[in-house]
């Protein structure tokens, strides 16, 4: 029998509770969940990146989407979830936005991957400053905000806006889940 591993991916602009519901989705899910690979690797090598960097980031979130796969597959009998907390939409949204150009070898590979569902997280948390986090400003925010979901309104998987406090969040999160996982 074929296990059928649903990838549901939880994207936005940081700082908006992401890691948060991945957490509490694998949790209630009891599955695994992948971290975003570019906290990682800044933690790393340090919060300042090039353009260049982008490229590398987005090999180490595919390599880590995909190990998490083989996690489940050789681990779980049943048809279970995986969560993966950003994916390389992310770091193409990243890249126009701060360099106004994203690799080709990125781009390429968004098309080659393939998810089930996308939770789409907006800006309506209060901000939590970090090392890492760059844009504070409401307004930044909320044209990142913008620019994801004309990027989730552009491919071809399914995508909810998530909104609320967490506890909302993780019931909408839930409810367009389930209807995934039927």
């Amino acid at each position: 029998m074929e296990k059928s591993i649903k990838k549901i991916v939880v994207i936005g602009p940081e700082s908006t509770g992401k890691s948060s519901l991945c957490v509490a989705l694998a949790d209630h899910y009891k599955t695994i969940w992948v971290k975003e690979f570019a906290r990682e690797y800044l933690e790393t090598n340090g919060a300042s990146y090039t353009y260049g960097n982008l490229y590398d980031i987005a090999l180490g979130q595919t390599k880590a989407e995909d190990d998490g796969i083989k996690k489940i597959t050789s681990t779980q009998n049943a048809e279970v979830p995986i969560f993966i907390d950003t994916d390389l939409h992310v770091i193409k949204i990243w890249s126009e936005f701060v360099f106004n150009k994203c690799d080709n070898r990125i781009l390429s590979e968004i098309t080659k991957r393939e998810y089930d569902l996308y939770l789409l997280c907006d800006v309506d948390l209060p901000w939590v400053k970090d090392n890492l986090r760059e844009y504070p400003d409401v307004k930044v925010r909320q044209k990142l905000f913008h620019y994801y979901k004309e990027e989730m309104a552009a491919q071809k998987t399914p995508w909810k806006v998530i909104r609320g406090n967490y506890e909302e969040r993780l019931a909408d999160a839930l409810k367009f889940t389930d209807k995934i996982l039927k």
